[in-house]
């Protein structure tokens, strides 16, 4: 794809969002050559994050413009979208058509509710990387997991990797290797515990008693497993 080429890019937004699923892969996408961004939800109304702050989107569903890439960041609220039908309705009318269908997080069980999952290899956070095949998903390891024009990423964090990633597909590595060193993404953190596979596991199973247990059990029952 040519540099000046323009790519719209959509993001769904809903109550209940994890702010940093959005706004990680939109401030690297932002930045790519001819990227435009639209933030989507039902009503421009604010939209309560898991933060403590609201978002605005920039179009509700029925004015914003078909995506070129369309990506589904997660957060709690993901286990209440699943049931409204407005949004699952929109995420297949923009899924129809576009070139890459993405998630981070558990916007993945988002994709698999619209049917963009069956058959394929995904990822999504991994205190629910279980209950993909709920969606008819392959559970994959990694932290991004490409499977054709379907891109899943991780909890998270891992929403800027999805980002680089697709980047360096559509407009090469060297505008992708720029990007990330134009947002210092240079990720050197405190301790090597960001994945059960390497932190303790006693922090591992605190966390998932504390929150994860009951939060993959919701999301198993929203998902009718």
């Amino acid at each position: 794809m040519p540099d000046a080429a323009s790519t719209q890019i959509v993001f769904l937004l809903f109550p209940g969002i994890t702010q940093l699923d959005f706004t990680a892969p939109a401030q690297a996408l932002s930045r790519m050559p001819g990227a435009k961004l639209a933030a989507a939800a039902a009503s421009l109304d604010p939209i309560a994050t898991d933060s403590g702050f609201s978002l605005v989107a920039t179009h509700d569903f029925d004015t914003c413009p078909l995506a070129d890439i369309v990506c589904v960041p997660g957060g709690h609220g993901v286990v209440d979208a699943l049931g409204d039908a407005a949004t699952i309705a929109f995420l297949k009318r923009q899924a129809a058509s576009a070139q890459w269908v993405t998630s981070v997080c558990t916007g993945a069980f988002l994709l698999g509710r619209a049917g963009l999952l069956a058959g394929k290899r995904a990822t999504t956070h991994w205190a629910y990387t279980h209950l993909l095949p709920l969606v008819g998903a392959e559970p994959a390891p990694g932290r991004v997991v490409e499977d054709g024009r379907v891109v899943t990423s991780g909890g998270v964090t891992s929403g800027l990797d999805f980002a680089l990633t697709l980047i360096a597909r559509l407009k090469g590595d060297a505008v992708a290797q720029a990007i990330q060193l134009a947002i210092e993404y240079d990720p050197a953190p405190p301790f090597a515990g960001g994945h059960p596979d390497r932190a303790p596991a006693a922090v591992t199973e605190g966390l998932k008693a504390r929150v994860y247990d009951a939060a993959a059990a919701r999301m198993a029952a929203a998902l009718g497993g």
